[in-house]
């Protein structure tokens, strides 16, 4: 597990701080980064992974990647706000293999953790605060950060992070199946771009592709044909959101070889064409 987290890649998207009111109400709000709140004043709600979290002055709050969820300001309160993408290694999230909390009390230093990040990377606000919209791309946001602010960026955001793992959190998987299945999720993160089929993940873990669907789908409720198709359409989403790439050639690059079935499977997982998945970037 250490050797997993020291392979952890934290990329900043969004810093900003905001004024919101009663506008700020959006729902099925579905992102393939994480995001952080820090409440200064007022309060909100938002709705994700079956709970209800009450948005509270001098509290922090966590909302993982690819979480839907829902926004809602009945009044007023501003907030301080932070996107960032998470990897371990290729292909795994930190969500797979620690527990976290979802709310926790901010500490002074917290604070000035957040005015930190302001200053080292200004101008990387949203154009507006709909939680889906936002304007810088991460590939421009690495040119503009010059290597020591990149790493202090890193280092905070890090810092922020930890403060929602749980104590001893690591996902409880121990044993052959659990070290099997964690190579079987990296396996697919390094190969969305190949052709992956279950006999193939059963031929080279050693077990028969009917075992490995039901040992799957025991440890995290999916298929694995399912998952696959799933890691696509979330890798696809972080490429035309941080990247320039046609919409072509992404799909080539998340393994999908027609593109007409990327752009039908991708509107069936998202309820939006690639194309206006994209455009919103700009327009929101």
């Amino acid at each position: 597990m250490q050797k997993s987290l020291q392979s952890l890649k934290l990329s900043l998207q969004n810093i900003g701080y905001a004024r919101l009111d009663n506008g700020w109400d959006h729902d099925d709000i579905h992102s393939p980064f994480s995001r952080l709140y820090y409440i200064t004043t007022g309060g909100a709600k938002v709705h994700h992974n079956n709970k209800v979290f009450y948005l509270r002055p001098n509290h922090m709050y966590l909302i993982p990647s690819y979480t839907y969820s829902r926004y809602q300001c009945d009044f007023y309160h501003e907030q301080y706000y932070i996107h960032f993408y998470e990897e371990i290694g290729k292909g795994l999230s930190i969500y797979n293999l620690r527990n976290f909390i979802y709310e926790i009390e901010a500490r002074e230093v917290d604070r000035n953790y957040f005015d930190r990040l302001l200053s080292l990377n200004p101008n990387m606000g949203l154009k507006d605060e709909k939680p889906s919209g936002f304007e810088a791309l991460l590939h421009q946001a690495q040119q503009k950060n010059k290597t020591a602010k990149q790493l202090e960026t890193n280092g905070i955001l890090s810092i922020l992070l930890s403060r929602f793992m749980v104590e001893s959190g690591n996902k409880k998987d121990s044993g052959e199946n659990a070290h099997r299945l964690k190579g079987i999720l990296t396996y697919i993160g390094e190969n969305l771009h190949n052709p992956i089929g279950l006999e193939t993940l059963a031929e080279n873990y050693n077990v028969s592709s009917d075992y490995l669907s039901r040992l799957f789908y025991k440890r995290y409720g999916i298929r694995p044909n399912r998952y696959i198709q799933g890691k696509r359409i979330e890798r696809s989403q972080m490429l035309l959101l941080t990247t320039n790439y046609s919409i072509k050639q992404i799909s080539e690059k998340v393994g999908f070889d027609s593109l007409s079935y990327f752009s039908k499977t991708f509107k069936k997982h998202t309820g939006k064409t690639p194309v206006v998945f994209r455009s919103e970037r700009v327009n929101v």
